[in-house]
């Protein structure tokens, strides 16, 4: 007599695993203002002739936080104000600034080479609302001049137009609106070399303490306009013998 099976004849064909769950990457929302992206993501170039290319990327915080540390901590970045914070605890900060949908961080590159750290930002979502009156399509922004770039070009020669034409590369960003801390004469001389027009001084809590800024504002015609006439003295400083010398006389090579 056949004795019953106890015992299947093969093993049985486990259940398929399922597939994991991907984890969603940490990106930048894009807005009718604020291109976005994956961190790292390039999402703007422009060549500026012979002076090389101009990218902006979507920063990385993690990737990123050592170079802006280090960049933090120099005497010059004293108005900064993040130049008592770890690498850590500046990776923090600016993974709290990729969670807002309104508020942007982006490290612009010189052929490559990191120069600037842009900060773009909706003002009707920021404290500086409450500070001067928000119209439609304004951007506010802020920026950090990292490092020279590359070769022996003055700086702003070639960043001044890039990066007017980046914030204004989005069709609904009709005025740029600056907030540099009045005490900072350097950096409110530079916008206004850099064609702002100057506005009210004025008081209001931002997120690191009460600030005293000066308002700066630039019209978009204006800016693009400006953007165009730096890029043909860009070129034609190229052309000379000695551009450097042809760009220590025009308003963006301070």
């Amino acid at each position: 007599m056949t004795e019953p099976l106890t015992e299947p004849l093969t093993d049985p064909t486990p259940a398929p695993k399922p597939d994991p769950v991907p984890t969603a990457q940490p990106a930048a929302v894009t807005t009718d203002r604020l291109p976005g992206g994956a961190r790292g993501q390039e999402v703007w170039r422009t060549t500026m002739g012979a002076a090389g290319t101009v990218t902006a990327h979507v920063l990385d915080p993690e990737a990123d936080a050592d170079l802006l540390h280090g960049w933090f901590t120099e005497p010059r970045a004293a108005f900064w104000g993040l130049g008592n914070l770890t690498p850590d605890e500046v990776c923090q900060t600016y993974e709290f600034v990729e969670s807002l949908p309104t508020h942007h961080a982006y490290l612009v590159r010189w052929d490559g080479e990191p120069v600037v750290l842009l900060q773009a930002y909706h003002p009707e979502d920021d404290p500086v609302a409450t500070a001067y009156d928000v119209a439609p399509g304004d951007l506010g922004f802020h920026f950090f001049l990292g490092g020279r770039g590359p070769g022996t070009l003055p700086a702003w020669a070639v960043l001044g137009p890039a990066l007017i034409e980046f914030l204004f590369a989005p069709d609904a960003v009709i005025r740029l609106v600056g907030e540099p801390d009045a005490r900072n004469e350097k950096a409110v001389a530079r916008v206004l070399d850099l064609g702002f027009d100057l506005g009210e001084r004025v008081t209001f809590e931002s997120a690191y303490g009460p600030k005293d800024a000066r308002i700066v504002y630039l019209a978009r015609d204006k800016g693009l306009a400006l953007a165009a006439a730096g890029r043909a003295a860009l070129a034609k400083a190229l052309a000379d013998v000695s551009p450097t010398e042809s760009l220590r006389k025009d308003a963006y090579a301070n």
